[in-house]
C-alpha cells in the first residue's frame, strides 16, 4: 500500500515499538506487527492488533501504572 503520510514510499509487513497514552499511562508494546513505510518508516496497524494494543492499555491505565513496557504476543 502507499503511505498515506510522505505519499511516496509503499509499506512492507514488520514489527514496530507501538506507543498508547492513556490519562497518565504510557503503555510501550515491542514487536508489534504492522505494514511500515519504506521510505519514512510511518506504520499501519491491522484493526485485530489495533484492538489488542487498546485492551493492553486500557488495562494498563486501570491499573494506575505509570509506564508499562511490553512485548506483543499473538
Amino acid at each position: 500500500m502507499k503511505c498515506m503520510i510522505c505519499k511516496n514510499g509503499e509499506t512492507r509487513p514488520g514489527t514496530v515499538t507501538a506507543t498508547l497514552h492513556r490519562g497518565e499511562t504510557i503503555v510501550l508494546v515491542k514487536g508489534t506487527p504492522a505494514e511500515v513505510c519504506e521510505n519514512c518508516g510511518e506504520y499501519y496497524l491491522d484493526e485485530a492488533v489495533a484492538r489488542k494494543l487498546y485492551a493492553l492499555a486500557e488495562e494498563a491505565a486501570r491499573r494506575h501504572a505509570e509506564v508499562e513496557i511490553l512485548r506483543y504476543a499473538a
